[in-house]
């Protein structure tokens, strides 16, 4: 009797559990079937109520469903996350702006900064500095174009045409930039009063080389207009070897290396005064003032298709006609001309073509 009271208390409790863990799966199954989150509070939702119509508005009309308006946050969709930042999309530039030259600068450093060639530099602002990156000084304003190419300023019986082909692009490319601003209805016959300044996308013209002219013993009288260290008889003399010594007791680059065509030469610190020297045997044909900006000037022809110029000179120690040797003293270092500081500008003229120093200097 008392095992048969045990057995059937056991079974009692054994369906109370069951009913109990049926009761918990219905309500869990329910509570995912409604979408509910924990913590949230239903919101039932709510008809918007729909005028009715009369028959004649009826006719050839769809009666549709209540629209029901459900602003509970517990819907299954996916919801946009809220940003408080407006990402305004980059243009590029299309006008000239420009810069102020910081101490420092090089015509190659703002170039960089503005992801330009550094002919851009020199061709948005001849009138300032005339192609000659030398000219670069602190404090001084300067164009920034939007692109490469050039900025030019019309004359008076300019044609699109003439100013195309003299920087070597389509006319369209000029009259098409958006940065010139011409009115498109009237492409063909654009008026432009002279005096207006064109950016011109993608043009080219050649950089003007101040440097001295490729000058010989046989004919030195041909630098007559360089300025009053021209030479004027023809001289023999002493011939190159072919090798050149280092013409300076620095070796430290202040400021320009070899860049042509807009720096045909390299540019030698040091203190004012320290001695120059004949990359190697030659006559000198040219020795005194410059007036293209290399302030006094020693030139040398070796006699073998090679010359070498020594620029921005404090002091001159050699004269027209002289034969020096190798390593002989011909001047002294300095910042004469239109120069940014004590330098020795270097250059080295083969058959005519400037050439790298670096490729032949021991």
């Amino acid at each position: 009797m008392k095992i048969f009271r045990r057995i059937t208390v056991i079974l009692v409790n054994l369906v109370a559990v069951a009913l109990v863990a049926l009761a918990a799966f219905l309500g869990w199954s329910h509570y995912q079937s409604t979408g509910s989150a924990f913590g949230q509070v239903q919101v039932s939702p709510t008809p918007i109520p729909v005028t009715p119509t009369t028959d004649a508005q009826a006719q050839g009309q769809v009666d549709l469903p209540d629209l029901i308006q459900n602003p509970s946050p517990g819907t299954n969709g996916i919801t946009r996350a809220a940003s408080m930042d407006t990402n305004i999309p980059t243009r590029s530039r299309v006008d000239v702006i420009t810069y102020n030259v910081q101490q420092g600068d090089s015509i190659f450093s703002i170039a960089d900064q503005f992801s330009l060639k550094p002919e851009t530099i020199l061709w948005g602002n001849f009138d300032v500095l005339e192609d000659n990156p030398h000219v670069l000084k602190t404090g001084q304003e300067i164009n920034i174009l939007p692109t490469n190419g050039i900025y030019y300023q019309w004359e008076e019986g300019d044609s699109i045409t003439a100013v195309a082909e003299e920087f070597r692009v389509e006319p369209e490319a000029i009259l098409e930039y958006p940065g010139n601003r011409f009115d498109l209805t009237e492409i063909d016959n654009p008026d432009i009063e002279p005096g207006t300044w064109l950016i011109i996308p993608g043009g080219w013209r050649p950089i003007k080389d101040w440097g001295p002219p490729a000058i010989t013993r046989q004919n030195p009288a041909s630098a007559a207009y360089y300025g009053s260290g021209h030479c004027g008889s023809v001289y023999e003399g002493a011939l190159g070897t072919g090798s050149f010594i280092w013409p300076t007791v620095s070796r430290q680059i202040s400021g320009y290396t070899y860049n042509p065509p807009i720096h045909p030469a390299i540019d030698i610190g040091g203190a004012v005064g320290n001695a120059i020297f004949a990359a190697d045997s030659g006559v000198v044909v040219y020795a005194g003032w410059s007036e293209y900006g290399f302030g006094y000037l020693v030139v040398i022809d070796h006699g073998n298709g090679w010359q070498s110029a020594y620029a921005h000179l404090s002091s001159v120690a050699v004269s027209c006609g002289q034969s020096v040797a190798r390593g002989t003293t011909i001047g002294g270092l300095g910042s004469t001309g239109r120069s940014s500081g004590p330098h020795l500008h270097f250059e080295l003229v083969y058959n005519g073509s400037k050439v790298n120093p670096f490729n032949f200097l021991q």
